[in-house]
C-alpha cells in the first residue's frame, strides 16, 4: 500500500462513517425543519471541548469526551424543553440563540488559551486526515449502538418528525421523545465534531438531505441518493485537497455547496424541459380521423 493510500484511507472510511448516519439524521433534521439544530449542537460540543481544552486536558482525551457530550446533552434538554405544540415562538430562534451563545463563550474561552487560533481552526474544519483507525472504530462503534437504538423506536421517532399533531394525538410524550431524539442526535455530532468540525459535520447533515428530497419522493430513495451524494463528494473533497495540499474539511465543504449546486440546476433544466414537452404535446393538433 502506498504512502498517499495509508493517509488518506483512513480519512475517507470517516467520512463514509459521516455519510451514512449523518446523512439519515439530516432528513429527520429538515422534516421537523428545525435546519439549524445540528450546527447547534456541534458548537455546544466544541463548546465543551474548548472548556476541557482550558482547564489542561488533551482534546483526544476521555475526559474532553465526557465533558463536550455533557455539555450535548444540556442543548438537547433545552431544545427538547423550549418545542411546544402552539409554537408561539419559532424554535429555530431558540437554536439560533443556543448557537450564538455557545460561538461566543467558546470564543472567551479561547482567548484565555494558549495556541486558540489553532484550536479554533480544529473546531470549525476538524483534522480528518490526521484520524486514526482506533478512533474509526471507536466512532463506527457508537454510531452502531446509536443506530440501533433508532431502528428499535422508528415509528414514534418517524411520527413526530413528520406529523408532530398526529403524535401529540396519539398521546406520545412529544418531549421526552424529543429529548431521546437530540441526546442520540448529541452522542452522534460530539463524536463527529472531535473528527471533522462543526462546519464538515454540518455539511454532512444538511447537504446529502436536501439533494435527496429535491430528487426522491420515498425515505429510502431520498437516503440513497444522499449516501451517493456525500460518498462521491468524500472522495472528491479528499482527492482534490491532496492533489492540491489544502485542508481537506474545508475543501468537502465546498465541494459539497458546487455539488448542491449542480443537482438543484439539473433538476431545474429537467422540470424545464418535461414542462416544455407537456406544453409540445397539449398544443399538437390532433390529426383528423379517416374514412
Amino acid at each position: 500500500m502506498s504512502l498517499e493510500l495509508q493517509i488518506l484511507l483512513p480519512g475517507f472510511i470517516a467520512c463514509l462513517l459521516l455519510t451514512g448516519f449523518l446523512s439519515y439524521l439530516g432528513l429527520h433534521v429538515l422534516a421537523r425543519e428545525v435546519i439549524f439544530v445540528d450546527i447547534a449542537l456541534a458548537q455546544v460540543a466544541a463548546l465543551g471541548a474548548t472548556a476541557a481544552f482550558l482547564v489542561g486536558y488533551d482534546l483526544e482525551s476521555t475526559a474532553a469526551y465526557w465533558m463536550s457530550l455533557g455539555f450535548t446533552l444540556a442543548g438537547a434538554a433545552i431544545f427538547a424543553l423550549t418545542r411546544t405544540r402552539e409554537r408561539r415562538v419559532s424554535q429555530e430562534a431558540v437554536i439560533g440563540v443556543v448557537y450564538a451563545v455557545a460561538s461566543a463563550a467558546a470564543i472567551l474561552l479561547v482567548d484565555r488559551a494558549p495556541h486558540g487560533v489553532e484550536h479554533i481552526k480544529a473546531i470549525l474544519v476538524g483534522s480528518i486526515l490526521t484520524v486514526t483507525p482506533a478512533t474509526v472504530a471507536k466512532t463506527a462503534a457508537i454510531y452502531a449502538v446509536i443506530g440501533l437504538f433508532h431502528w428499535w423506536v422508528r415509528k414514534p421517532f418517524f411520527l413526530i418528525s413528520t406529523d408532530a399533531e398526529e403524535a401529540h394525538r396519539r398521546g406520545l410524550a412529544v418531549r421526552w421523545w424529543d429529548f431521546l431524539f437530540y441526546a442520540s442526535f448529541g452522542f452522534v455530532v460530539t463524536s463527529s465534531v472531535r473528527i471533522a468540525g462543526v462546519l464538515l459535520v454540518f455539511a454532512y447533515l444538511v447537504v446529502p438531505g436536501i439533494a435527496g428530497i429535491a430528487w426522491g419522493r420515498r425515505w429510502g430513495t431520498r437516503l440513497l441518493l444522499g449516501w451517493s451524494l456525500s460518498a462521491s463528494v468524500s472522495l472528491i473533497g479528499i482527492i482534490a485537497s491532496a492533489y492540491f495540499d489544502i485542508p481537506t474539511g474545508a475543501t468537502i465543504v465546498c465541494v459539497f455547496g458546487l455539488a448542491l449546486v449542480v443537482v438543484w440546476s439539473v433538476m431545474v433544466l429537467a422540470r424545464v424541459m418535461a414542462a416544455q414537452e407537456s406544453s409540445g404535446e397539449a398544443t399538437r393538433p390532433v390529426p383528423h380521423e379517416t374514412r
